[in-house]
């Protein structure tokens, strides 16, 4: 067992009643490099930025009188930081605001609860991390105002997967005459838990704009090759993130989102994209006031 999955599995298999009062310590971050070298993903020269978004819908904690406060969380923090957090971790720290009492009014204690998950997390990842409480009338927001599923463009009668552990080889392209964008989403993305080996189901929303078309049956050929990879799910998005991108040319532009359906409460969804890349996609998603989505199971 390599040196992340010892400290992701710090909580793994063990009962766990939580924390009767707030308990930073819980928390476990796990670095990021492992994966990134494996991939051949240069820590000091990433060919892409982006961030890793959280949503923890089941965040309470009590008032002074003891009112249940309950909102969701959302969290957002850069792709270059040096570690991202243990999810297990997280939701064990944040069940530990459960009985711990802040200030003498819902606006009061969450405000207290903002600043101090801000402050905790930012120590233990050593980057900035920042959080918001969506209101509750918030409204959802669709990643892709106007994008295509991929299966649309398949003829699945004559489609045949079987590959399921990642196979960049199975991706195609052809050559256009004219520069042309693309919105895609893949509704089906499947992969592991590198720790539990419990399944991931996401959405994947990719856009690209470029001279190349890459075949939407090799496509699903490809993200279907991840059913049987163990991998967190930022590890997954920078994968194909990286795929794509030595395959297209390289002033081209790259938009790799997966959004993940939450499990334990909690959901992940990393976003990467090209340096060049201003889409108003990615903006709707690290928006903290804004809570951006994909497809029904969501």
């Amino acid at each position: 067992m390599n040196t992340t999955d010892k400290l992701a599995s710090t909580h793994l298999g063990k009962k766990s009643e939580g924390s009767k009062n707030y308990n930073p310590s819980l928390l476990v971050p796990i670095p990021r490099f492992e994966n990134r070298k494996q991939y051949n993903i240069e820590e000091n020269n990433l060919p892409f930025e982006g961030f890793d978004i959280w949503h923890a819908y089941e965040f309470s904690a009590l008032t002074a009188n003891g009112i249940p406060v309950t909102k969701l969380l959302k969290l957002k923090y850069n792709c270059t930081s040096k570690f991202l957090v243990e999810s297990k971790s997280l939701k064990l720290y944040l069940n530990s605001y459960n009985m711990t009492k802040f200030g003498t009014t819902t606006d009061e204690c969450l405000e207290i609860c903002k600043k101090q998950i801000e402050k905790d997390l930012s120590e233990k990842l050593e980057c900035k991390v920042e959080a918001n409480f969506i209101d509750n009338n918030a409204k959802r927001v669709e990643i892709f105002e106007k994008f295509e599923n991929i299966m649309n463009f398949v003829d699945e009668a004559n489609l045949k997967v079987e590959r399921f552990k990642e196979t960049p080889e199975l991706l195609q392209t052809e050559e256009s005459h004219n520069e042309q964008s693309y919105y895609l989403t893949f509704d089906s993305l499947r992969s592991n838990c590198r720790v539990t080996h419990q399944p991931d189901f996401g959405d994947l929303f990719l856009y690209y704009k470029s001279k190349k078309h890459i075949l939407e049956n090799s496509l699903v050929k490809y993200l279907s090759s991840f059913r049987s990879e163990f991998h967190f799910h930022e590890e997954c998005c920078e994968m194909i993130f990286k795929r794509l991108h030595e395959l297209l040319n390289p002033n081209d532009e790259l938009f790799v989102c997966a959004l993940y359906t939450r499990r334990g409460g909690i959901d992940i969804n990393p976003s990467r994209w090209t340096k060049n890349c201003i889409i108003d996609d990615v903006f709707k998603l690290i928006d903290l006031k804004k809570f951006a989505r994909g497809s029904i199971k969501q």
